[in-house]
């Protein structure tokens, strides 16, 4: 049984800590919207504690539940506290006005930039960008377990983030270095176009990707 600090409290927090509850593992929710936190604990049920936003980390695996706009903040105020953590990165950097372009420089992913904040204090894995919070809730994509993809520099971090996948009822799969996150990143811009699409009738914010044989 593991323990998972989730730095959010808003749906993808919701999503993950459901999936990490179901693997028999403990979540702690950190969150600035006090009631809003409040409510997402007690409707997660046992394993699940709250804190405030700002408090001491405890433990080994810290998941960014935050937009990639409140990244760098957020690392600056947990400052030493992450020192040592593998630290989850989430975020997909979309205008989410337009729906046409990533917010993070051409050549640089997010997950990366997350790296540069921490300037080797942490390792640093992107994964949970290609999922959403209602497919997270059920685990499953067509009666099939969803597909996460990991990616990182750290194996051990990759390891450890893929184990608790798999123990979630999830599919992990591994993309390969950091830097696979800007391919990661990028394909997300295309599948929330196409959900955003009003041609699209079938795709939607349930939409998830899976790899078939």
């Amino acid at each position: 049984m593991a323990q998972i600090d989730i730095i959010g409290s808003g749906h993808m927090a919701r999503g993950i800590a459901v999936r990490m509850l179901q693997g028999n593992h403990k979540v702690r929710i950190l969150g600035r919207n006090g009631n809003q936190t409040r409510e997402l604990v007690e409707s997660l049920g046992p394993g699940a504690t709250g804190a405030y936003a700002g408090s001491a980390i405890e433990s080994p695996v810290v998941v960014l539940a935050i937009p990639h706009r409140e990244t760098k903040t957020a690392i600056l105020e947990y400052g030493s506290g992450l020192d040592g953590k593998t630290v989850v990165d989430i975020s997909n950097p979309i205008d989410y006005t337009t729906f046409d372009r990533l917010t993070t420089a051409p050549g640089i992913s997010a997950a990366e930039e997350t790296a540069s904040f921490l300037e080797g204090r942490a390792d640093v894995v992107k994964a949970f960008n290609t999922v959403f919070p209602k497919t997270l809730e059920t685990g499953t994509v067509a009666g099939q377990p969803l597909d996460v993809f990991i990616a990182g520099d750290s194996e051990t971090a990759k390891r450890k983030i893929s184990a608790l996948t798999a123990e979630s009822g999830m599919r992990p799969i591994d993309a390969g270095p950091l830097r696979r996150a800007r391919e990661l990143e990028a394909f997300m811009l295309l599948v929330m176009g196409l959900q955003v699409n009003p041609e699209h009738e079938r795709f939607n914010w349930d939409t998830a990707l899976k790899i078939l044989p």
